[in-house]
């Protein structure tokens, strides 16, 4: 499955203000990253993968079509899957690539 243009272009809107966000394709989707960190990504799966803080990903996992990023069966902490039902509206969307982008934000640049 590719990933959802429609979506990107959404993420796009909402980051265009933003200093030192690129695009790269990965694992299928088309990730936004901030200073070389992963903040966002459509993903090739559907929905959004967001990164956060891993102290808040059980917090995280309540909130309506959120859950745990797995990676080999491996949950990955830091790392969310935010079905496409989560991120319907530009309020949705906006509350996860806001968290996604302030965390990537507060990591050490990658070069």
């Amino acid at each position: 499955m590719a990933y959802d243009e429609d979506l990107a272009n959404r993420i796009r809107e909402l980051i265009a203000g933003e200093p030192g966000v690129t695009e790269k394709r990965m694992f299928g989707g088309l990730a936004f990253l901030v200073a070389g960190n992963m903040s966002v990504a459509s993903s090739g799966q559907g929905g959004l993968m967001v990164r956060v803080d891993p102290d808040e990903t059980d917090a995280l996992v309540a909130e309506p079509h959120a859950r745990a990023f797995e990676m080999r069966g491996r949950e990955m902490r830091g790392w969310l899957r935010v079905d496409a039902e989560g991120v319907r509206t530009k309020r949705q969307l906006e509350s996860w690539v806001r968290r996604g982008v302030a965390y990537a934000r507060g990591l050490p640049p990658k070069s």
